[in-house]
């Protein structure tokens, strides 16, 4: 009974040897936005976790001193953004919902349960819809046309359409507001 003790006791105690060799921050951030429209209210909830990773390492490992000095490597940033709408959850790589100027006018593109909407802030109107593809592209699908979309560096949405009457690629930009 005594050695069993002892050897609980052993191992309940050994998980103090050994140093902690990360350090972990954990930041979640939590954004509601409520739309009204002529269908309605709804609500789109954003979780965005970011998670930053840095280990910690000896600046002299193989020293034979007692006490050693700790130096940090880089952080390593990882971001998970999820995403619910409707009750609808999903999660996406950036959230490039916001407002953008487009044609001299200004339209907002809002996360909907499967892409984005561009709408009229104004009028609450929805213009069209973005459909995400397997080559981190967009289609854009307004009243009048399908294209293809991407976004630049800057998180401006960059619009490709074909004319037939030029046989050539009209590229337009909507302008991210800042």
């Amino acid at each position: 009974m005594k050695k069993v003790f002892l050897g609980v006791v052993a191992i309940v105690f050994s998980g103090n040897c050994f140093a902690q060799n990360t350090n972990v921050q954990q930041e979640v951030k939590t954004t509601v936005t409520t739309i009204k429209d002529s269908d309605g209210e709804k609500k789109i909830i954003s979780t965005k976790e970011l998670k930053e990773v840095q280990d910690v390492e000896l600046k002299d490992a193989e020293s034979k001193k007692i006490n050693k000095e700790m130096t940090l490597a880089p952080a390593q940033v990882t971001e998970k953004i999820q995403v619910t709408v409707d009750g609808v959850s999903r999660y996406v790589d950036k959230d490039r919902s916001g407002y953008y100027m487009y044609k001299g006018e200004k339209y907002q593109m809002l996360l909907d349960k499967v892409g984005y909407t561009i709408m009229n802030p104004t009028t609450k109107k929805q213009l069209a819809v973005l459909r995400e593809t397997s080559n981190n592209g967009f289609i854009v699908k307004g009243k009048t046309r399908i294209s293809m979309g991407h976004f630049d560096n800057d998180g401006n949405l960059v619009i490709e359409s074909y004319d037939e009457k030029t046989d050539s690629i009209m590229k337009e930009k909507a302008e991210l507001i800042k």
